[in-house]
């Protein structure tokens, strides 16, 4: 398992020249390796519960920690947690165009040097788990919605981030690819068991989840 344990506690966030606060002494607790989703009407604070987790956004009062040490004030803190701990999939996976489905997965990594060929195995393991194994050289615009949507997922993991973060990764699909999709989704979860909240609107979906946290 990789995860870790996600603690929120006391949560106090308002965006400027907004009269209420987003989040108003919010607290969360998710075990390590737990499967959260979380769901809610539009507006509620969902992305921005994700993106505060992040440390994509910043919070007037109150902690979040994983494994017991805090989310980092600084912006180059935040990056270095972002590219250690975090893997972010959202709507539209963003993979970069101009590169094929495997040097999309092999970007994370580049970031940190060179890439040990223990990693390129992980990669096409990675490949492999979500049905893309003989798709790596195909380039993103060559992609169905749904394969595309898994490359995303196959890519916010190839760092084995303790926290996975995933914003309707689904939600631009139709109901049978965001069925099928969702299926790999849950199996890479078994797999390596990081910590990891889904951001939805299907119920279906939220209901397989170990759990469910409803905003607002």
């Amino acid at each position: 398992m990789i995860g870790q344990t996600l603690s929120i506690r006391g949560l106090h966030k308002t965006y400027p020249g907004n009269a209420h606060p987003v989040f108003d002494g919010f607290d969360l607790e998710v075990e390590a390796g737990s499967l959260c989703a979380i769901v809610g009407v539009s507006g509620v604070g969902k992305t921005t519960l994700l993106n505060c987790v992040a440390g994509l956004d910043h919070w007037e009062r109150g902690g979040i920690t994983v494994g017991g040490a805090p989310v980092p004030g600084g912006s180059e803190a935040r990056a270095l947690y972002r590219r250690r701990s975090v893997g972010l999939a959202f709507q539209q996976p963003h993979l970069l165009p101009e590169f094929t489905v495997r040097e999309n997965l092999r970007m994370p990594l580049l970031i940190e040097g060179e890439v040990a060929p223990e990693a390129e195995a992980w990669i096409d393991q990675l490949l492999g788990t979500v049905g893309l194994g003989s798709l790596g050289a195909r380039m993103p615009g060559q992609l169905s919605g749904g394969e595309a949507a898994r490359a995303g997922l196959a890519r916010a993991l190839v760092r084995k981030p303790a926290l996975w973060l995933l914003d309707e990764p689904t939600g631009n699909l139709d109901p049978a690819t965001a069925e099928e999709v969702f299926g790999f989704l849950l199996g890479l979860h078994a797999e390596l068991r990081p910590t990891t909240l889904l951001v939805t609107h299907n119920p279906g979906l939220a209901e397989r989840c170990m759990r469910t946290v409803r905003l607002g």
